[in-house]
């Protein structure tokens, strides 16, 4: 399988990122272990997941997602077959959010016994903040880097003019750099990363590792209509996709993937991997067979006309 160098990181990674924000929610133990198994089974090895997931979900308070993924490791002592990418930052309750130099060095401390190792391969910033200097917080993870517990580090949710004064904030202060940008980026959501942001990742060496690149199973083709919507736990997500644009896309995902006897997903998981600026998209599944689905999607190598056809639908309008 092609690997991919993660910005300018000491990480190789698979094209695809294995999303583990359903583990704890729409996956429970036993079927995340199945994930998780098949996964590794199919060659590939890059987990990403926060301390935040699935803090969203009824009962739930947040790290249940890394508790069950050190779980696994633990259970099958495979900690160093593994690139594993967590987060911080988002809100868990309290004063537990940020970037600051102390709420970081406690953050660290519960993901690393929730996921039951001594290093996080990818340490990243969930998103912006703006109330603590970009320097303490480089200088934070400068000092987690030297302890050991993180190998790298990345950016989520990052405005491009904020992103391009920490990678300047990096080189001038001779602090660790981010290496890889997590944006909201997908053929029916691509304007937040299309344009600056996407520019200067190319033109920095950023590794990119866009979430909800399926658009929570939208561009699986699973949701034409608001009767398709009903009962599904995520339904309420696509709704704002149900549209001519949407339909649309989803139309032309339909006809390229005909020609690669293909599933629409597939396709739109495709049409990611070959954007040059894009290294290894996040992807989820719920099942085996959707799993199945996503390991084929790295094998599909699209032709320009049809890279050209997927652009002209999703072009935003």
């Amino acid at each position: 399988m092609e690997k991919r160098r993660l910005g300018q990181s000491s990480l190789e990674v698979p094209p695809i990122t294995f999303g583990c924000n359903v583990f704890g929610w729409t996956a429970d133990e036993k079927t995340s272990f199945e994930l998780l198994d098949a996964w590794l089974d199919a060659g590939f090895n890059f987990l990403d997941t926060a301390d935040v997931y699935s803090r969203w979900h009824p009962g739930n308070s947040g790290g249940e997602s890394e508790t069950i993924i050190g779980k696994w490791m633990q259970a099958r002592k495979n900690r160093d077959k593994i690139i594993l990418a967590t987060k911080l930052g988002m809100d868990m309750g309290g004063e537990k959010k940020g970037l600051s130099r102390t709420y970081m060095q406690q953050a660290v401390e519960d993901s690393l016994r929730r996921l039951q190792t001594d290093y996080i391969d990818l340490y990243q910033s969930h998103k912006d903040d703006p109330e603590t200097p970009i320097e303490e917080t480089l200088s934070a993870y400068a000092d987690l880097i030297k302890q050991g517990k993180v190998r790298e580090i990345g950016a989520s949710n990052f405005a491009a003019d904020r992103l391009a004064e920490s990678l300047r904030i990096s080189t001038e202060k001779s602090l660790p750099r981010y290496q890889s940008l997590q944006p909201h980026y997908s053929l029916v959501e691509r304007t937040e990363f299309e344009g600056p942001l996407e520019d200067l990742c190319l033109k920095e060496k950023v590794g990119v590792i866009g979430y909800y690149s399926l658009a929570s199973g939208f561009l699986t083709g699973k949701y034409r209509s608001r009767a398709d919507m009903e009962g599904r736990t995520r339904g309420s997500r696509v709704e704002k996709y149900l549209n001519e644009n949407g339909l649309r896309v989803l139309q032309a995902l339909d006809e390229v993937g005909l020609r690669y006897e293909a599933k629409p997903g597939q396709i739109a998981i495709a049409w990611l991997i070959a954007r040059p600026s894009v290294t290894a998209p996040i992807a989820s599944a719920t099942d085996l067979t959707q799993l199945a689905e996503l390991v084929e999607a790295a094998e599909i190598e699209l032709d320009a006309e049809s890279i050209e056809k997927i652009d002209a639908a999703s072009k935003p309008r």
